[in-house]
């Protein structure tokens, strides 16, 4: 018997000295080539880049992952216990892997053989896999994993650690983060969250998608218990707190509005600037805070002339038909019978334009109107009219966009089945009021523009608009465009003017002037825009103010 005991003894020494001198060589294996942990000390989560207006109102924000880092010591403790007690109840004890999880994993697996295998790694290892290795589920990677924890839990606090895991970690619906998370779910700061909010933040962690309480409440009602039992387990809270933590409802509230300016083209070459200065990696994750010299209520009339200016030009050469056409529409067509039709032609083909204008089917043709249908119930209304005053200036146009015959009725300008645009209008031309749920045709323009307002001073930009929608085409005409400056060129030449002595109250002709090119070439006689009388002798300053094209010093004039 004693001799049988011996000989266990001996193999069970042997078998330990093998299976550590296994581990050891694993260890040693695997730690060639690892990722510097020190790099985590220089930590630069990837956080928004936001553009401001001048006035402070936001622009817009640019990320690959939404994320506002907060320090550990601005977290509240009840959040860090939640998230300990979830993820890794001994965390402040054990030195970079719970061997106890490690081994209850391993048991739970081998007993399970079907089921999905439990990892077992902590808070530590969750860090050296998040920001120094990859996802791939290996028993290589899980050893580095381990032998990186280590070196981490010897270099860093277990609060520096709590930071970057808390800072780092994808929370589900584009989340990352506590502190985005709890605005984007809850519409509150991480001091405003509740014990039970806490815990379904925690509870994400193991699987964001199926603990999502918008897609598997019961399952999310289950793990934020799960975590709240935990929680009490290991004394964070009372037996109170956590039977009214159970009973409280989880509320999610969308985040508040972020009130912003309305500056697409502008932002867009904002964003182009900084992408050549910073590049993508700067731009999406370095949090910039860009302060710009828009200012949105001169943008917000810029946009408003720009498209007046269109819409003027574009109806001055006619109607150029519907917007599309539903094909085999009949008058008086009931519901169900067109409306699916439509609702394609709104996906294929979405509408840019002012806020105000809708998409809308026609339905009736009458004497003295159109009848309308498919504008969206906010409208107050499915349905409106046209009153055939609100079609007038729908005039034909001919093959060179020459205006022809005015219609005389609206069946001149449109039939039933046609899609057109539309804006609901209050009062006519003469400030009467219309009756309810009246419209008035509009038309996309069919050329386009560009405006930029400077301020001469110091040339700050203070309005860009690049065209009629951003929506419609990114292409900025303000800046891209391969254009002829016109009368921008001006100032120039007056600028030459006075460096050669004129001053703006110089007096100038503003008189006709020929110029013989010789070689039998006829005679080049430049006029005024419009072919305007030239006004005589004029300041330099009266000159450039109304943008003359004939302004000659009197010596010149022949």
């Amino acid at each position: 018997m004693l001799k049988l005991f011996k000989i266990l003894m001996a193999f069970g020494l042997a078998s330990l000295i093998v299976g550590t001198g296994t581990i050891a060589g694993l260890f040693w294996h695997f730690s060639h080539g690892l990722p510097d942990h020190k790099q985590l000390a220089d930590y630069q989560p990837a956080t928004v880049s936001r553009l401001y207006a001048a006035d402070g109102r936001l622009l817009m924000e640019y990320a690959r992952e939404k994320r506002v880092f907060v320090p550990v010591a601005a977290m509240p403790k009840r959040l860090l216990q939640a998230f300990v007690a979830a993820e890794d109840q001994r965390f402040f004890t054990h030195p970079g892997v719970d061997l106890l999880g490690v081994l209850r994993a391993s048991l739970s697996n081998i007993a399970n053989p079907g089921k999905r295998p439990e990892g077992a790694s902590g808070i530590t290892q969750q860090v050296a896999k998040n920001f120094l290795l990859s996802n791939q589920a290996t028993l290589a990677r899980k050893i580095r994993e381990a032998i990186l924890a280590f070196r981490i839990e010897e270099t860093y606090s277990k609060e520096r650690i709590l930071e970057l895991y808390l800072n780092e970690i994808y929370l589900g619906a584009g989340n990352y983060g506590i502190a985005a998370a709890a605005m984007n779910y809850f519409d509150r700061s991480l001091g405003e969250l509740s014990l039970s909010e806490m815990a379904y933040l925690a509870a994400l962690p193991k699987a964001p998608n199926r603990y999502s309480i918008t897609k598997n409440e019961k399952d999310a009602y289950y793990r934020r218990d799960y975590v709240l039992g935990r929680m009490r387990g290991d004394g964070y809270i009372s037996a109170a707190e956590e039977q009214a933590a159970k009973a409280e409802r989880l509320v999610l509230r969308k985040r508040g509005v972020t009130e912003t300016a309305q500056a697409d083209f502008f932002s867009e070459e904002v964003r182009r600037n900084l992408l050549a200065a910073y590049g993508e990696q700067g731009l999406y994750e370095g949090g910039l805070t860009v302060s710009t010299t828009l200012d949105p209520a001169i943008q917000k009339t810029s946009d408003n002339a720009l498209r007046e200016g269109l819409i003027a030009y574009d109806r001055r050469h006619g109607w150029r038909g519907p917007y599309a056409k539903i094909a085999e529409m009949k008058d008086g067509a009931k519901e169900g019978t067109w409306e699916e039709e439509f609702a394609r032609i709104q996906q294929r083909r979405p509408m840019y334009g002012p806020e105000s204008w809708r998409l809308a089917v026609v339905t009736k043709v009458e004497a003295a109107q159109a009848q309308i249908a498919g504008l969206a119930a906010a409208e107050g209304a499915t349905e409106g009219t046209i009153p055939f005053a609100e079609m007038q200036w729908a005039c034909a146009t001919g093959p060179n966009q020459t205006v022809g015959a005015c219609p005389s009725r609206p069946a001149n300008v449109v039939s039933v089945g046609d899609v057109v645009v539309v804006e609901k209008l209050e009062k006519n031309a003469a400030g009467k009021p219309y009756p309810p749920n009246t419209y008035g045709l509009r038309q996309i323009p069919n050329v386009n523009g560009a405006v930029v307002v400077m301020d001469p001073r110091d040339g700050r930009i203070l309005a860009m608009s690049g065209g009629w929608s951003y929506g419609m085409s990114q292409f900025n005409r303000a800046v891209q465009a391969q254009r002829q400056p016109g009368s921008s060129f001006k100032p120039f030449v007056y600028l030459a003017a006075m460096d050669s002595g004129l001053t703006p109250s110089s007096i100038v002709l503003d008189a006709p002037f020929e110029f013989d090119p010789g070689h039998g070439q006829p005679i080049w006689r430049p006029g005024n825009y419009g072919n305007e009388e030239p006004l005589g002798p004029v300041t330099v300053r009266n000159g450039l103010e109304k943008s003359r094209n004939l302004v000659i010093p009197p010596s010149s004039a022949r």
